[in-house]
């Protein structure tokens, strides 16, 4: 017969095994290449950073983090992917704000943003930057509301639904009382090439996407919607100076699929927190524009959890519903 002692011995004993062999399976991790799972098209701002700290964790790990790029539904795509990837420390998903926003945009989705997924860390935050092509007559903020009064037909592009962009756009949209249709694209390079030569009148996108094309002079930033202005362009004007209390940021975060063992997601975490406060590697991204954050998993997982009640309140107020 069982005792209580025997059960209590035999529960301690399968605890301590399961711990063994969690040790001994993140000693070997990773044996193969990482997948990491990036939820929008190749050349926009989340590829750059992707591939920025990707190349770094390949060197660390000797084995190649490979980006796998699933754009589409407002990151949904990317994100059911994860979700459903086997939870064996080979899938990384580069998850961004939509992560918090799409269970509120969404009637239905097909994962859950948080019991389908594993923290591992906050990579970084950014703001979103509000462009216009060179041909448009707005020189400014200021100058775009007036210019939008005037013509009642402009538009603006988005990386997507349910993205920061999107809802920065919204949000400057009814604060400023004026009247803008939403394109939503696929990602950042799409809509930055209906952007340039002036098929689309303006752009919300997070900065990174926009850096380059800025320095080449071939767009026009008018503002960025963080509260302050970014160090990677101090002569860059924030929307606050001239809708006061705006203020929108984005953030990009690594999760792994629900379930991975809690070994192999402390190494993630860990090796992750390294590259990230390398100074060649911090140096990189914030010349993208972009605030280099870092987190706990648990810092991660509330933040997640945050967000998502900021922005429900948000986006059931503005009406907005997609798929519907």
């Amino acid at each position: 017969m069982l005792t209580r002692r025997d059960a209590t011995g035999m529960a301690a004993a399968c605890v301590l095994a399961r711990s063994l062999i969690g040790s001994a399976s993140a000693q070997e991790w990773p044996s193969r290449a990482v997948r990491l799972i990036v939820p929008f098209p190749p050349g926009g701002g989340a590829d750059a950073i992707a591939r920025i700290v990707s190349a770094r964790l390949s060197e660390m790990w000797g084995q190649q983090v490979v980006i796998e790029n699933r754009g589409g539904a407002g990151g949904n795509i990317a994100a059911e992917a994860a979700a459903r990837a086997p939870p064996d420390g080979y899938t990384l998903f580069m998850a961004g704000d939509f992560q918090a926003t799409n269970i509120h945009l969404y009637p239905k989705l097909s994962y859950d943003p948080v019991a389908d997924f594993t923290p591992v860390s906050l990579v970084v935050k950014f703001p979103v930057a509000f462009v216009v092509p060179n041909s448009s007559p707005a020189t400014s903020v200021r100058a775009f509301i007036a210019h939008a009064r005037a013509s009642g037909k402009l538009t603006f592009a988005s990386p997507g639904y349910g993205t920061s962009p999107h809802l920065a756009a919204e949000l400057f949209r009814r604060v400023a009382g004026i009247a803008l249709t939403h394109v939503p694209y696929r990602g950042a390079a799409p809509a930055l090439q209906d952007l340039v030569p002036g098929r689309v009148d303006s752009f919300f996108n997070n900065f990174a996407g926009v850096v380059p094309l800025m320095r080449e002079g071939q767009l026009r930033v008018l503002a960025i919607t963080s509260a302050e202005r970014t160090p990677a362009a101090p002569d860059v004007a924030t929307m606050a100076e001239t809708l006061p209390g705006f203020d929108v940021s984005g953030w990009y975060a690594f999760f792994a699929p629900g379930r991975t063992p809690a070994p192999i997601v402390a190494k993630m975490h860990a090796d992750t927190a390294v590259v990230l406060a390398e100074p060649g590697i911090k140096a990189r991204l914030e010349q993208l524009g972009l605030i280099v954050v870092g987190s706990t998993p648990g810092e991660l997982g509330a933040y997640l959890k945050a967000e998502m009640a900021k922005w429900g309140p948000v986006i059931k107020a503005a009406g907005l519903k997609v798929g519907e």
